[in-house]
């Protein structure tokens, strides 16, 4: 059974940072490309990043420059550092590889 289970979010103030992890079992990340996806209240779940099985990386435009995902094969798992954060990027972060979504983790970013 295929579980993708994210973990790190929580309440940073604007200008903080993040790491948001995604721990993938019963699934082999290793031959998909990676996704973080986030839904804020009200909106539409919204691509974030991803990052292809060969290491490169692509980035929305309103989080290029201050987010970063990578990846660790060999530990199942993909990650999300977040960085600059702002009050528009409060949102629920979800991982996605392939046809399988995590849970989510629920950032807040306030004063």
């Amino acid at each position: 059974q295929v579980h993708l289970v994210e973990s790190g979010g929580g309440l940073v103030q604007p200008g903080g940072s993040l790491r948001l992890s995604c721990a993938a079992s019963g699934f082999n990340l290793a031959y998909y490309d990676m996704g973080w996806y986030r839904q804020a209240p009200g909106k539409e779940r919204e691509w974030v990043a991803t990052i292809s099985i060969f290491g490169g990386s692509t980035y929305s435009s309103s989080v290029k420059g201050r987010f970063t995902i990578s990846r660790d094969n060999a530990k199942s798992a993909v990650y999300l550092q977040m960085n600059s954060l702002k009050p528009e990027d409060t949102a629920v972060y979800y991982c996605q590889g392939s046809a399988y979504w995590g849970q989510g983790t629920q950032v807040t970013v306030s004063s």
